[in-house]
């Protein structure tokens, strides 16, 4: 292992640790719920969604919150996932942020001098860094690496790479969306949806 390796193996085990200690878990699929509905509606892409939840994890793990800051929180997540993510024409306005919470029923009002105060106080709770990775920066290469031409199903040469690859990219992100109902999702999350996908490339040999 060369210093460069060394170097990068010490930077992830700095990575923040997630222990599902928070004193609002039973409040977690409320949340994990609406951030879903919420990156639906802006169509933002997987890691996004899969980032803003990771975040709102690791803070309410760290700190005792009201629910109004909790969905105020939650929609500072999302703003800094989306930013980190997505093109800056993807990321949500605060007017429909506003609009889309108000169709969600949640009694909350944003501003931007809150928000922005929220997310500054995210940023210094995870020293500016968002490079989190999550299961879904992973799928992808998972994807790609579970079949190939030379595969076979029963013995014969597969008919249709294209449709495997199709059925297993449906269902390796409907498991992808079904990790993070769980509490330890950042923990086995990724090794749940890699799992999926290479016993469902065994099916096929």
């Amino acid at each position: 292992m060369n210093f460069d390796e060394t170097e990068q193996s010490a930077e992830e085990l700095k990575l923040p640790t997630y222990k599902a200690h928070s004193p609002q878990i039973g409040m977690r699929r409320y949340f994990i719920d609406l951030l879903t509905v919420l990156s639906n509606r802006f169509n933002l892409c997987p890691t996004a969604r899969h980032l803003a939840i990771y975040l709102l994890d690791l803070f309410m793990d760290r700190y005792d919150i009201t629910v109004k800051q909790l969905h105020v929180i939650s929609f500072a997540c999302l703003l800094l996932a989306s930013k980190f993510e997505e093109k800056e024409d993807k990321v949500p306005k605060l007017e429909h942020l506003n609009n889309l919470a108000y169709m969600c029923n949640v009694n909350v009002v944003l501003n931007k001098k809150e928000l922005l105060r929220m997310e500054m106080l995210l940023l210094e709770n995870f020293n500016w860094n968002l490079c989190l990775p999550t299961p879904a920066h992973y799928i992808d290469y998972y994807l790609y690496a579970s079949t190939g031409e030379n595969d076979l199903h029963n013995g014969w040469p597969i008919t249709s790479l294209t449709k495997i690859k199709a059925f297993l990219e449906k269902y390796a992100y409907y498991f992808l969306d079904f990790s993070v109902q769980g509490k330890e999702h950042d923990i086995c999350g990724s090794t749940f949806v890699r799992l999926y996908v290479q016993s469902s490339g065994d099916c096929i040999y």
